[in-house]
């Protein structure tokens, strides 16, 4: 008796099982590759309008206050992005050293550029959360944490990348141990001292002189939480003063 099916057919689960398999596999890393937004990875790096803003001139070798451009950030739940004018207090003519200046003219020229013609410079927003979450800077600067926890040392990136991941993880640790991320109220935006004198002490030897390794850099020792000082307070003190009180909802958090 002629079979009903060709022998073929008994590959056909086999070849099914791939094909759908497959198929599963390439739409996952599909979707995570096209819809999974770059912006939420750390590393992450836009390019700027322009020649960019280079913070390691502006914050770290003319040591310009964070608050001096990002002005709301004690009062506000967003850090606003300086508006051109502001840009244009230093890099008017006449503002700055002469000689500055005239190095800097052709890079800062879109800068002008954008005051003359009364128009925004789209600065790209490098720091983002998901829409369905919040980060209110105002509540956790006037607590006391350095912007060196959220964004690393700024004042030495030339170019600003994202230093970590401001998933919902990533929160969660440091709410667990805030004590690690509090620093004293009139230190958070002095990010250097934050790094070699809150979280690492700079090394001195027995003629308290700083200690550098062969390439010369500065030696820093770890400090212990135990010995850090927040007004008056050890972090552990203050730390249960902020726990009294804490959020009971997503609310506090999430939209």
């Amino acid at each position: 008796m002629k079979p009903i099916f060709p022998k073929w057919m008994n590959a056909l689960p086999t070849i099914l099982f791939f094909v759908v398999n497959g198929g599963v596999v390439l739409a996952i890393a599909g979707f995570w590759y096209y819809a999974t937004p770059k912006f939420w990875e750390v590393g992450y790096m836009p390019t700027q309008p322009g020649s960019g803003f280079n913070h390691q001139i502006h914050a770290g070798k003319l040591g310009i206050d964070c608050r001096y451009c990002h002005t709301h950030v004690e009062e506000s739940w967003h850090a606003n992005v300086p508006a051109v004018s502001t840009c244009m207090g230093c890099h008017a003519e006449n503002k700055i050293n002469v000689d500055v200046a005239s190095a800097t003219d052709e890079k800062v020229q879109f800068i002008r550029d954008a005051y003359e013609q009364d128009v925004a410079i789209e600065w790209r927003n490098i720091h983002v959360v998901p829409d369905y979450a919040t980060f209110p800077h105002n509540a956790h600067v006037n607590a006391g944490v350095s912007c060196f926890s959220c964004h690393g040392q700024i004042q030495g990136m030339p170019v600003v990348v994202q230093q970590e991941s401001l998933s919902m993880g990533w929160c969660l640790d440091c709410h667990r141990n805030p004590e690690e991320n509090l620093v004293p109220k009139d230190k958070v935006t002095d990010l250097y001292w934050v790094q070699t004198q809150w979280f690492n002490k700079i090394a001195l030897d027995e003629n308290n002189e700083i200690i550098k390794d062969m390439h010369g850099n500065v030696v820093l020792d770890s400090v212990s939480t135990s010995d850090r000082q927040h007004n008056g307070l050890t972090p552990d003190q203050l730390v249960d003063t902020l726990k009294r009180n804490p959020p009971q909802h997503c609310a506090a958090c999430h939209y």
